[in-house]
Parts: structure tokens; C-alpha cells; sequence
């Protein structure tokens, strides 16, 4: 059995939902009002209706109420901004009972009836009664949410060492089990200091790259294999797997030679698996 869906996303978020569009026409781009487990949030549309098979939805698939108005969207940014202005007093709250936890953001749905304040900690943290004080000074909904590093870094933000913002913070690789393989893979150097991102933790464009890679490995020779080339057979020295080229070493009595040649230009007898 098949059902119609949408695909949106959560303001800051990383990742896409499956929405019943309940009948309403929605395009790419356009903000709608959605029910959730913890009551209504506006969310953007990140790809128009299609089908899918009922046996894929992870979760039971909630509705779309109806297309964001004007006044939704403008109340939205200014509350916002309320809760990101809350920020320090949030913060000096909770430093303020000595909970070992540092705060990361402050963050509301749309209609400012859940606060959320996304926080990281090296320990499980106590918070119900830092909760209760919140919920008493603001008479909202507080909900303290324990994130990791990496959802820390893509809430902040920052540079890489690519001189590009963050991998995580444009969305790309949070899908994604990052391993010390992909790195393998893509014969980079196995120094944390060259393979980890600001969070610490493994380079997200790892996985995101990391599909290329592993289809053009295992068309290329095992480094110290032989190989047949224009100019005889030697032995395989570097694969250059984005320009599909292989450095091989000739041996004569006297001296030796490294050529490149593209991938189709030598024959060898058994491709790496």
C-alpha cells in the first residue's frame, strides 16, 4: 500500500519529515503549520507531494493543519528571536544551581508554547528541578534537550578546515555513520588533527563523499601490485582516485622511473575487491 506524503523540515533542522499533506496543495518552498508528538510547529517544504510504500514510515505519520498565513510566519520570527534573547538569563539560571551542563541554544516553536534549551554534558544530568523553575518563570512548556558535539557544532556553526562553513551546519553528512574506513578509502592521512571536524568528531564530508570513492577503489590496482602499461609492466606506487590515475614504478639494472598513466591505459590481472 502506497500513501501520499511531503517531506519538510524544522527551522534549524538537519533533517527531513514525512508529513500526510491532508489534502492541501504544497510546492517546494512553501511554510506550513504541522502536528507533532509535542503539539503544532511550522515547518518549509523540502519536497512536494509523493508516494511512499505504508511499510517505510518509521513513525505514525502526522498531518499538515494547513498552509502557514502571513501573520503565522511573522509571529514565528518574532518569537524566535524572544526565545534567542533568552539565551543568558537561561544560561546564568542554570549556572546558577551548578548543573554541570553548558547551554548551546534557547529555541521555541512558533507560537512560543515549548521552550527548548539544547545543552551538552559529559555526565547525565539531573534537571527536573531546574525544569520546574524554568516552566514557573516563563509559563511555557520547558523541555531540556541533551545533544552530542556534532549537533552542537551544527547549531553554532563555524568554519572548517576547508575555509567553508561546517559541513553539518548546510546539511550534508548528518545522515550518515562517519567511520575511520571512509577515511581509508580515501587514502587521506589517519592524524585525528587531519580527519576530525570542530566537534572532534570524524569530517562529515567523509560520508558525503565517501560514495565516489568506494565505487572507484575498486576499479583501481592494489598499491605494490604489477600491472601492463604502454611501456611494459611495473609496479603499482599511488592511485590518484579523483583523476582515476595510476603512478607506476619501472625497475632497469642501473635506475629507476615512475610513470602516470589514466586507469584505462593498463591492464592487470585482478581488480581490488
Amino acid at each position: 500500500m502506497q500513501i501520499e506524503v511531503v517531506e519538510a523540515k524544522f527551522r534549524n533542522g538537519a533533517h527531513g519529515y514525512s508529513f500526510s499533506p491532508n489534502g492541501i496543495d504544497l510546492k517546494v518552498g512553501d511554510y506550513c503549520i504541522v502536528d507533532t508528538e509535542k503539539g503544532r510547529d511550522l515547518v518549509k517544504i523540502t519536497k512536494a507531494s509523493y508516494l511512499i510504500e505504508a511499510e517505510n514510515l518509521v513513525e505514525p505519520l502526522k498531518n499538515v493543519v494547513k498552509k502557514a498565513t502571513d501573520d503565522d510566519i511573522s509571529m514565528a520570527e518574532e518569537n524566535y528571536k524572544k526565545a534567542e534573547g533568552l539565551y543568558s538569563e537561561v544560561k546564568s539560571i542554570i549556572m546558577s544551581d551548578n548543573l554541570e551542563m553548558k547551554v548551546v541554544s534557547v529555541e521555541c516553536n512558533y507560537n512560543f508554547t515549548r521552550l527548548t534549551i539544547n545543552f551538552t554534558s559529559e555526565n547525565r544530568v539531573d534537571f527536573r528541578e531546574i525544569v520546574k523553575k524554568l516552566a514557573d518563570k516563563y509559563n511555557v512548556r520547558i523541555e531540556l534537550r541533551q545533544i552530542g558535539p556534532r549537533d552542537a557544532t551544527r547549531i553554532l556553526g563555524g568554519i572548517g578546515s576547508c575555509g567553508k562553513e561546517c559541513c553539518c551546519k548546510q546539511g550534508f553528512g548528518t545522515d550518515e555513520h562517519v567511520s575511520i574506513k571512509m577515511a581509508k578509502n580515501q587514502s587521506l592521512s589517519l592524524n585525528p588533527n587531519n580527519i576530525s571536524g570542530l566537534c572532534g568528531k570524524l569530517l562529515c564530508c567523509l560520508a558525503y563523499e565517501n560514495p565516489y570513492y568506494e565505487e572507484v577503489v575498486k576499479l583501481m590496482p592494489k598499491v605494490n601490485s604489477y600491472v601492463n602499461t604502454p611501456d611494459g609492466e611495473g609496479t603499482v606506487m599511488y592511485n590518484d582516485l579523483l583523476k582515476k590515475k595510476v603512478s607506476v614504478k619501472f625497475l632497469t639494472e642501473s635506475s629507476s622511473e615512475i610513470k602516470e598513466y589514466d586507469l584505462d591505459q593498463i591492464k592487470f590481472s585482478k581488480a581490488k575487491k
